[in-house]
This record gives structure tokens, sequence and C-alpha cells, in this order.
């Protein structure tokens, strides 16, 4: 019995364990299946690398104390991030990647940057 590629329907020639006839309907058929997560990834991605940008301009001297309308007139968006870091006196710090920000009083933010 002849396998059919479940991309096109043509016949697979080829080694047993051959599932599409071609690397074109093998990469069309993953890419139609992962679309939904591959957007959701790609635009989460972009958020956080929008706001690591900001950081790094808004932030050169690797500490900085800076407005939260600074932060979202550039458009920072205070949603994304990739991790909290809690100090021993429970100091909430925020990070994009190495570049952090910890909420002060007044809508004002101390801008970090973590030692590699």
């Amino acid at each position: 019995m002849q396998k059919q590629c479940p991309e096109c329907g043509e016949k697979i020639v080829g080694r047993i364990d051959k599932k599409f006839c071609s690397d074109a309907c093998r990469n069309s058929y993953n890419n139609s299946i992962n679309k939904d997560s591959k957007n959701l990834i790609r635009n989460t991605n972009n958020r956080l690398r929008k706001n690591y940008r900001i950081l790094e301009v808004l932030n050169p001297d690797q500490k900085k104390k800076v407005s939260r309308a600074k932060m979202v007139e550039k458009g920072f968006d205070f949603n994304y991030f990739t991790s909290i870091y809690t100090t021993k006196a429970g100091t909430v710090y925020y990070f994009v990647y190495d570049q952090g920000y910890l909420p002060l009083e007044g809508d004002y933010y101390a801008l970090v940057k973590r030692e590699s």
C-alpha cells in the first residue's frame, strides 16, 4: 500500500518511514499546525525586545531614576518582563533579561542593570 502526503495528497516515494513527499510539504504542514502558538511566541518576544531596548536607552549608565510617563511615552509595556527578583528586605524588581526596574513612590522607577 502506497502512503500519501498529509499536505498535498501525492504518493510518497522513498524510504518506508518518509511522511511527506517533499520538504516544502513538510514545512507547509508544520507551519499550519504551529501557526497560532508561533504567533503568540513571536508577539511576546517582540514586546520583550521592545521593552529591553527602551530600558537600554533610558538607562545607559546602569542606574537611573525615570518617570513612568517617560517609559510609557517610549512605548514600554509593563505587562511584559522575564523575571521578578525580591530582595531579602522584600523589595521587588522586575527584569527584562538583565535590565530591571523598581517601582518607587510618585510614579517613578529606579532602572538598574544586573551584573552578568
